[in-house]
Parts: structure tokens; sequence; C-alpha cells
């Protein structure tokens, strides 16, 4: 019965030992994104802004709708 017992302490420390390793492996790191972002000067004011969140004009992208209409008077 005690090696039964020890038996099965040693399986649930290796089981919280996998556990916790792969969930930290799964963890993205803080401060380090996956995959970098596009960053695009806008043709009014020349601010960076993410290509995602850029308005795009006639001319060229902007970093908002105000400086688009603006720039294309």
């Amino acid at each position: 019965m005690k090696y039964l017992l020890l038996f099965l302490l040693g399986m649930l420390i290796v089981w919280q030992w996998r556990t916790h390793r792969s969930a930290k492996e799964k963890e993205p790191q803080a401060g380090s994104p996956q995959r970098p972002i596009e960053m695009v000067p806008c043709k009014h004011c020349g601010t960076h802004v993410a290509s995602q969140e850029a308005t795009q004009g006639t001319e060229g992208l902007y970093c908002s709708p105000a400086h688009r209409r603006l720039n294309e008077l």
C-alpha cells in the first residue's frame, strides 16, 4: 500500500510539472508581438499609423478621415 501511494504521488508531481511546462510554452511573451505591424505615414501630417487603421484616399493613406478631406479638397 505504501508503494502504491508513493507511485500515485510521483505521478501527480509529474503530471503537474508537465501541465505547468506546456502552459508556459503556449503563453505569448509579454511585450513582443508575434509579427511586425506595418506602419505607414499620413499623407497630410506625416504621422505614422498602423496600415490596418489608416484611411485610404485617392492620393494615399491618411491617419483620419478629417486629414483625407483636408488634403483632397
